[in-house]
């Protein structure tokens, strides 16, 4: 088991990972992202200098400073038009709109440049293993870094990268698959996932909030149901050029009578934080129509299986040492008594108000206090940072917009 409580010593270092002599961080995110204001907020309630911010934006231009010693923590490029545009707009050309789904490829290709660049900088430390993100933002490497761990996850599609829908489907029949989850291998917030299922008499349908308007995907925040093959085959032929991962759809347990899941934050190898995550759809995901369970209710359920269940999320992380945080979405089956793991998130973190297990090693804490706790700046059972002031308002559009579509942040909600 992986749960010695920090209490009976200090938190385990991870690859080395340690706050600076001054104690100030440098923080690589969007200025006025309440990801950027929250961890700012945990900083000065444990007494440390305020956070330097180096803008993704200028890192991706080449424009950014950095001064000798910095010791950097990485957030999250998502919700921010400007960045997304830089990394995005050259392959969607005159038709980029933030809510479009095409792009994933040149997305991570230049987010994991950047921060190997970074990571090459001499002087620079960072708070977090470049090489490990670019894993955790290819479901098809990181399924596979799980699988040879031994940590159980959905049996996936073998046999390489999917062409298109006659590929894919040829490859379902004969692996005998008939529910599965088609995921864009560099996604995040269920952008593009299409839960696809094939009924015994050729009925098919796709679950998704993919929005086709004239031949192009969007992000939607309205989840819809495809049934003609013509779209199907529109949707995954448009998807694959981006990379697919396809993985059997694993029927989950449930919860007032809506399926559930679970992300479970890993702080310095400890399971410090979980949120259940319940809805009527595949997806769960709180901006695509899921609400937040309860934690106490999926503790009943699970009852001496719950350990475990905590394990397996521990067990998916320590396969990111370098990582201080991983988030990990954990699928409880058989009526809450198995678990397996569906993804491992590099910023999963994003849980605001929500304080740390209890009886756990950051109990009273929330997620960014937990790890600065984890790095010996805050004392454990310290009670929660003040709440971050309301941002100011941001320079650059943070909710991208489509003549037709909802507001949808493309890279954030759990």
């Amino acid at each position: 088991m992986l749960t010695t409580p920090w209490a009976t010593g200090p938190a385990p270092a991870r690859a080395g990972l340690r706050l600076p002599p001054d104690g100030r961080l440098t923080v690589l995110g969007n200025p006025g992202h309440r990801r950027v204001t929250l961890f700012a907020a945990a900083a000065r309630a444990a007494g440390l200098p305020e956070p330097a911010v180096l803008p993704w934006i200028d890192l991706l231009r080449g424009t950014h400073r950095l001064p000798p010693g910095a010791v950097l923590r990485i957030e999250s490029p998502g919700e921010d038009e400007a960045v997304d545009a830089l990394l995005r707009g050259p392959v969607l050309g005159a038709d980029y709109a933030a809510t479009r789904v095409e792009g994933g490829a040149a997305w991570y290709a230049g987010v994991t440049s950047a921060l190997r660049r970074l990571a090459a900088t001499p002087g620079v430390a960072l708070l977090g293993d470049p090489e490990e993100i670019a894993v955790m933002f290819d479901k098809r490497r990181t399924h596979a870094l799980l699988s040879a761990a031994g940590v159980p996850v959905p049996r996936a599609l073998e046999g390489g990268a999917v062409a298109g829908w006659e590929d894919l489907r040829a490859r379902l029949d004969a692996a005998g698959l008939r529910r599965v989850f088609v995921k864009p291998s560099h996604g995040s917030s269920a952008s593009g996932v299409v839960a696809l299922e094939f009924g015994p008499r050729g009925q098919l349908r796709a679950t998704t909030s993919v929005e086709l308007v004239d031949g192009r995907m969007h992000n939607s925040l309205r989840v819809r149901r495809y049934q003609e093959e013509r779209q199907v085959a529109e949707l995954v032929d448009r998807l694959a050029p981006d990379g697919l991962h396809v993985e059997q759809w694993v029927p989950k347990a449930s919860q007032s009578g809506r399926s559930a899941d679970l992300r479970v934050v890993v702080v310095a190898g400890r399971a410090t934080h979980a949120v259940v995550r319940t809805s009527d759809r595949p997806m769960t995901n709180l901006h695509l129509g899921g609400a937040r369970g309860s934690l106490e209710l999926a503790r009943e359920a699970a009852g001496p299986a719950w350990p475990d269940l905590l394990e397996t999320a521990e067990r998916a992380a320590a396969c990111f040492p370098g990582s201080l945080t991983v988030g990990v979405d954990v699928l409880p089956t058989a009526a809450w008594r198995r678990t397996v793991v569906g993804e491992v998130n590099a910023f999963g973190d994003l849980l605001p108000r929500l304080t740390g297990l209890p009886g756990g090693p950051a109990e009273g804490l929330d997620t960014y206090a937990a790890q600065l706790a984890a790095l010996g700046a805050v004392p454990l059972g310290s009670p929660d940072p003040a709440p971050a002031p309301a941002p100011a308002p941001a320079t650059r559009s943070t909710r991208p917009t489509h003549p037709t579509h909802p507001n949808h942040p493309r890279t954030e909600k759990p």
